[in-house]
């Protein structure tokens, strides 16, 4: 039994929301450094999103079953156990006498991706160990360890004191847990101790700090998202998304997980009211746009004059060179991405930007023509033509043609459509190319954007449809290609035609000679030519073409896309 993130529905959503719906306008000016770009709630489209959204990572191992998620709870419970009863032993030790030694508790807390609810099947634990003022960390390293490798279930037990923040790690009962130490400067840990106060820290070592501050961020990522649930499930979107592009680890210099979950915290800040469906495509909206090295920052600094050092890169001259901010928002604030490098900031850049149909390993350039095509059909079922609206252009009906529609007085309702045209060069001629899932994603992508920016009306359509370059008379009017020929041929000499494609991109001409690649077409061979038709019915975006080549079946209207095709229809 899969133990899947919760299912969405629009009464449920309408409950939760009715019922934080006042909380959540009072937290809004609290949430972030600037206000929401946008306090939308959801629509129909975006609830069955995110459920397609949560179906879609359920094979990816993302989410554990029911007897896993127990497992876990017991490995923590037996480990708390044995913390109390190790600092009980030695506060004894120590000569306190045993009423005492019974209630001076100690904690075990945890932290990244199984505080936040984000770990995936067979992950590790992490976790820190919180103990009174009277065991130090020398215990913790001698008899605490001791005390583990008596346990029968403990495997690969070792312990780094030296490291940059010192930990024990270890396999409890299967699960791998690394395991840190902090001792505060208090009599006793109470069972139901907050860690969130910054006074905790006065006093404290650098080391207890550092331990310290994994719990602290990850309860203060959590305090400040405007809906838990919400924040968790576009989050494992994210996650998986950035492990499978190569994308996800700070040693390396990418981002390691409190970075994307701060990215993700502060897509929901600024859209508190969306599902997860949406957070997904606004994080790749937001983030692409990013001006780094403006850092990324979930709250106002904390104003703690307490001595530790924290990222300022008004006092600090070292962190002006940061490339890539992400400040955590528990005192003290450090940058979470320091080891971010200019490679990998461009690599990672890259990655957020990149367009469905550049992802085709064949595709090696795809150029949307920004010009707007429109045109009605030619005639009705009566046999006669229909009038343009003034100032429209003169082209072609697609084939086939509209289905006509009458208005109530039983006249002829225009079927405005409005078409891009998407060149593209592949890296070899002669070569049979697939594109049916790369756009029909794009097709998908659009109408998804369409419908989320409640510019979708009744009876607006989207298709997407393989054009080679001696079809687009079928869509263009002679006169307009006539002229493109022309304007091509007279200006090939001086410069490239107005949206042309590099001087290095062949076309082969109905006359077979060879010519620079036109404003319409770009093609290495006239018998392997695609053309993808991006258009509009009634004022709406939309892509038209299968994609493939002509032995291909026209393309369905599955699979998904990212933010960045959208951009190319609606710029």
């Amino acid at each position: 039994m899969m133990w899947p993130a919760p299912q969405y529905s629009h009464s449920n959503h309408q409950n939760v929301g009715k019922a934080n719906e006042h909380q959540n306008q009072q937290n809004l000016k609290t949430l972030g450094m600037t206000s929401a770009i946008s306090t939308a709630g959801p629509k129909p489209i975006d609830i069955e999103r995110t459920n397609e959204l949560k179906d879609c990572l359920v094979p990816f191992g993302v989410f554990e079953s029911e007897a896993e998620m127990h497992h876990r709870m017991e490995v923590l419970g037996a480990l708390h156990r044995l913390v109390r009863q190790w600092i009980r032993d030695e506060s004894l030790r120590k000569n306190m006498p045993s009423t005492v030694a019974d209630t001076v508790g100690g904690n075990i807390y945890t932290f990244g991706s199984y505080r936040l609810g984000v770990h995936h099947r067979g992950a590790d634990i992490d976790a820190l160990c919180v103990a009174p003022r009277h065991i130090d960390r020398v215990d913790y390293f001698l008899s605490f360890y001791d005390l583990l490798k008596q346990q029968p279930q403990v495997k690969d037990l070792r312990a780094v004191e030296d490291a940059f923040v010192p930990v024990i790690k270890m396999n409890f009962d299967g699960i791998e847990i690394d395991l840190l130490f902090a001792r505060l400067a208090l009599k006793e840990i109470p069972d139901s101790f907050d860690l969130r106060d910054d006074m905790l820290l006065k006093n404290l070592d650098q080391k207890c700090v550092r331990s310290l501050n994994g719990c602290r961020v990850t309860d203060e990522i959590l305090r400040l998202v405007p809906d838990i649930n919400n924040f968790r499930l576009a989050l494992r979107a994210i996650k998986l998304w950035a492990k499978r592009h190569g994308i996800y680890s700070n040693t390396l210099g990418y981002l390691g997980g409190v970075s994307w979950a701060m990215l993700v915290a502060r897509t929901c800040q600024l859209y508190p009211n969306a599902l997860p469906a949406t957070l997904v495509h606004k994080f790749f909206l937001v983030f692409s746009q990013w001006k780094w090295p403006q850092p990324v920052l979930l709250k106002q600094p904390d104003s703690v004059n307490l001595g530790f050092p924290v990222w300022d890169p008004r006092v600090n001259v070292s962190d002006r060179y940061h490339l890539m901010p992400i400040i955590t928002p528990a005192y003290p604030q450090q940058n979470s991405t320091f080891n971010v490098s200019a490679s990998t900031r461009t690599v990672i850049m890259e990655e957020f930007r990149i367009a469905t149909l550049e992802r085709n390993q064949h595709i090696t350039i795809a150029h949307v023509n920004p010009e707007c095509y429109n045109s009605v059909p030619l005639n009705t079922n009566d046999g006669q033509p229909l009038a343009l609206p003034p100032g429209s252009p003169s082209l072609v009906s697609t084939d086939p043609a509209p289905e006509i529609k009458r208005n109530e007085k039983g006249e002829v309702v225009p079927n405005y459509c409005s078409m891009w045209f998407i060149g593209l060069v592949f890296e070899k001629t002669n070569l049979t190319v697939d594109l049916t899932y790369d756009i029909s994603s794009f097709t998908k992508a659009v109408h998804y954007q369409a419908d989320n920016a409640s510019m979708l009306r009744e009876g607006m359509t989207i298709e997407a449809r393989h054009v080679r370059r001696k079809q687009l008379h079928q869509y263009l009017s002679p006169s307009l290609l006539k002229r493109e020929r022309t304007t091509s041929g007279a200006k090939r000499r001086h410069e490239p035609p107005p949206h042309a494609a590099p001087k290095k991109c062949k076309r082969r001409a109905d006359s077979e000679t060879t010519d620079e690649v036109s404003v319409l077409s770009y093609n290495e061979d006239s018998n392997s030519s695609n053309m993808c038709e991006v258009s509009i019915q009634n004022g709406t975006a939309s892509v038209t073409g299968n994609g493939t080549t002509p032995e291909k079946k026209p393309a369905d209207n599955n699979g998904e896309a990212p933010s960045s095709s959208d951009r190319i229809v609606t710029a």
